[in-house]
C-alpha cells in the first residue's frame, strides 16, 4: 500500500515551489508560531485559560483557549504521539506559523484551501479574514470600509480572480485586494510570498517601527531591505491606478498619523508603564487597571488607529482608533497611574516611596508637555480663544 501524509508542510511544497517556499520562510507569517512567552500567550494560557486540557503530547495540560484560539491562527507545535497519530491538542491546525515535525515553520494551507486550491479563493479578502479580524487587528473590517473594499465588493465580477495571470492594471482594474497590494505581481515586479516586503511601518508593537528593525530582531533576511525600498515597491502597486501626487500625499498623511500615535501616546504611556512595575505587589501582567489599560491602548486601539490609516478607513482610524486611544489614556490609564503613585507614597516600603516619586515626576513631565497640558487646564490662552471664536463662527454660519 501507499503511505498518505497527514501533514503537508512548506518543506513538501518547496519541492516544486522553491522560490515561494524561500520567500515564505523569510516572512513574519512563517514565524507566527513563536508566540510562546508573549503577553498574548499568557492571556490565553493563564488569564483566560487553565491546564485542564490534558493529552499525550501535553501531559501537564494546556489551555483550551490557546488550542482553539491563538494556535489556530498563529500555529501549533505539532506533536507526534505514535505511528501516524498526531496529538489532538496540536492537530488539526492550519495556523500560518505552525511548527512542523520536519523542522519547517508554517503551512501553505493557511491561505491555500486544500479542497480546490483555487486562485480566486486565495486572492479574495475573505481568506485573510480567518485571522486578520477583531479588536486588535481588524484589517479585513478596515479594508471593507475603505474605498478599495467598497469598490471590490461592488465590482467583484470584474476582478478576474481565477485568471492564471493576475496583474493589476492589465488583467483587472476594478479594485485591489489584500493580495494585490501585499503579494501579487505588478507590471514591474514579481509576486512575493513575503507579505512584509511592501510595508514601510511595522504597526504591531507598542511603538511603530520600521520593518527592517523588527526583521533584524527575528533574524529574517528582510533586515537588509530598508523601508524606503519596501515603500517604493508598494507605491509601484498604487501607481497602477493612482497618480504620483495622490500616492505621495497619502503617505505624508499616513506618516503623520504614525508620528502622532508614537509621540503623543505610545512613547509616554510606555515610559509611564515601565515605572509602574516596581509598585506592583505581584509581578505578573494583567493584575491591575494600569496593566489592562496600557495593553488595550497599544495592542487594540493603537493598532486599529495605525492600521486604519494605512488602509484609508477614516472611521477605524478615528472613532475605533485615536478616539479610543485617547479615552483609554486619559480616563483609564492616567487615573490608574495616579492611584499607584498614591499607594506608593502611602507604603511603609522605602523602595516603593522612591518608585512612586519617579513615577510622579514622569507623569508630571508627560501631562505638562504641549501634547497633554490641555488635560490640566493649561491650554495656551490664545489657542483657547481661537477655538472659542471658531465655535462661535461655526454656530453663526449654520443657524
Amino acid at each position: 500500500g501507499e503511505s498518505i501524509s497527514v501533514l503537508v508542510t512548506p518543506k513538501d511544497c518547496s519541492r516544486c515551489h522553491a522560490q515561494e517556499g524561500e520567500e515564505f520562510a523569510g516572512s513574519h507569517h512563517s514565524k507566527a508560531g513563536r508566540i510562546l512567552g508573549s503577553l498574548d500567550n499568557i492571556l490565553a494560557d493563564v488569564v483566560e485559560g487553565n491546564k485542564a486540557f490534558v493529552t499525550a503530547g501535553h501531559p501537564q495540560g494546556v489551555s483550551a483557549a490557546s488550542v482553539n484560539g491563538c494556535w489556530q491562527c498563529h500555529g501549533s507545535e505539532i506533536k507526534v504521539i505514535g505511528k501516524g497519530k498526531l496529538d489532538p491538542a496540536t492537530y488539526p491546525n492550519s495556523g500560518i506559523g505552525r511548527i512542523n515535525p520536519d523542522g519547517s515553520e508554517g503551512t501553505c494551507t493557511a491561505c491555500h484551501g486544500r479542497h480546490d486550491f483555487s486562485l480566486a479563493q486565495v486572492r479574495h479578502p475573505d481568506t485573510c479574514g480567518k485571522c486578520h479580524v477583531g479588536p486588535d487587528h481588524p484589517q479585513k473590517e478596515i479594508y471593507e470600509t475603505s474605498k478599495h473594499g467598497i469598490a471590490f465588493f461592488s465590482k467583484i465580477d470584474e476582478m478576474n480572480l481565477d485568471n492564471p495571470k493576475w496583474i493589476v492594471g492589465e488583467d483587472y482594474w476594478a479594485a485591489p485586494t489584500c493580495a494585490t497590494c501585499h503579494m501579487s505581481a505588478t507590471k514591474t515586479q514579481p509576486l512575493t510570498h513575503d507579505v512584509g516586503m511592501r510595508i514601510s511601518w511595522n504597526n504591531r508593537p507598542p511603538v511603530s517601527v520600521r520593518p527592517e528593525i523588527s526583521d533584524a530582531k527575528m533574524g529574517l533576511p528582510g533586515k537588509d531591505v530598508p523601508w524606503q525600498v519596501r515603500r517604493a515597491s508598494m507605491q509601484d502597486v498604487c501607481s497602477a491606478c493612482h497618480e504620483e501626487q495622490w500616492i505621495d500625499n497619502f503617505y505624508i498623511q499616513y506618516d503623520a498619523l504614525i508620528e502622532l500615535y508614537n509621540e503623543k501616546f505610545a512613547k509616554p504611556s510606555g515610559a509611564l508603564y515601565e515605572l509602574t512595575k516596581p509598585l506592583k505587589d505581584v509581578q505578573m501582567p494583567f493584575i491591575n487597571e494600569a496593566d489592562w489599560s496600557y495593553w488595550e491602548l497599544w495592542h487594540h486601539e493603537g493598532r486599529v488607529a495605525r492600521h486604519g490609516a494605512s488602509m484609508m478607513s477614516p472611521d477605524y482610524t478615528h472613532w475605533h482608533g485615536t478616539y479610543e486611544v485617547a479615552q483609554t489614556f486619559y480616563t483609564k490609564f492616567i487615573p490608574a497611574v495616579r492611584k499607584m503613585i498614591e499607594e506608593g507614597h502611602a507604603s511603609s516600603d522605602p523602595e516603593k516611596n522612591t518608585a512612586a516619586d519617579a513615577l510622579a515626576a514622569k507623569l508630571d513631565e508627560v501631562l505638562n508637555s504641549d501634547d497633554h497640558k490641555w488635560f490640566l487646564g493649561k491650554m495656551d490662552p490664545a489657542e483657547l480663544q481661537k477655538r472659542k471664536d471658531a465655535q462661535e463662527e461655526f454656530k453663526s454660519r449654520y443657524k
